[in-house]
């Protein structure tokens, strides 16, 4: 770096600090002192703004993951209930209990809506804490689209085997599309930098 600089500015004298006093040095000797440069460097401001760019990214991320597993803990209630609701149950095409407790609802013996809350824990835990790691939108994406699959399976079934539309169930569908979205973009704002 300093190197650059000196080739930069070759009759650039800089004051230098040292035990016998205070003395100008040339451009071309290297310096023991810490002086800030007042250029800033393009491709340093360039890579902040797109780490803050991330960190927004990521924020979103961590709210949607929050609404997600709001959404599919409520599911998760409408499928331990014991009674049924008006909460959201509309009509014969719109019932969340329907959909809750229909045989689909439970994967070798789990709550797909249980499964829900574990996914969007996992998206959650990804997208606040080890963020910095390299391997994170990898495993981030793979986890938001893996997440993004099974909710259009869970959609296909609704629409086609049981003919009924559950809405906590369409709610967690857009979230985990947008949550998908977004990593994607975070994959390739890294892959980029």
């Amino acid at each position: 770096m300093q190197n650059r600089r000196s080739e930069a500015f070759p009759q650039l004298a800089v004051r230098n600090r040292s035990a016998e006093g205070r003395h100008l040095v040339s451009g071309g000797i290297e310096r023991k002192d810490w002086v800030q440069p007042s250029v800033i460097n393009p491709s340093s401001a360039l890579s902040s703004e797109a780490a803050h760019s991330n960190r927004i990214l990521f924020t979103l991320v961590v709210i949607l993951s929050l609404a997600g597993v709001v959404v599919s803990a409520m599911a998760l209630q409408r499928h331990y209930a014991k009674s049924a609701t008006q909460f959201c149950d509309f009509n014969q095409k719109f019932s969340c209990d329907v959909v809750n407790r229909s045989e689909y609802s439970i994967i070798m013996g789990i709550p797909v809506a249980g499964i829900g809350v574990a996914g969007y824990v996992l998206l959650l835990v990804l997208a606040t804490y080890p963020r910095a790691r390299a391997a994170t939108p990898n495993r981030l994406l793979g986890s938001a689209l893996a997440g993004l699959a099974f909710a259009l399976y869970l959609t296909y079934v609704e629409a086609y085997v049981l003919n009924t539309w559950c809405i906590l169930c369409l709610i967690s569908l857009g979230l985990i599309s947008l949550i998908s979205l977004l990593a994607v973009t975070i994959k390739l704002r890294g892959a980029r930098d």
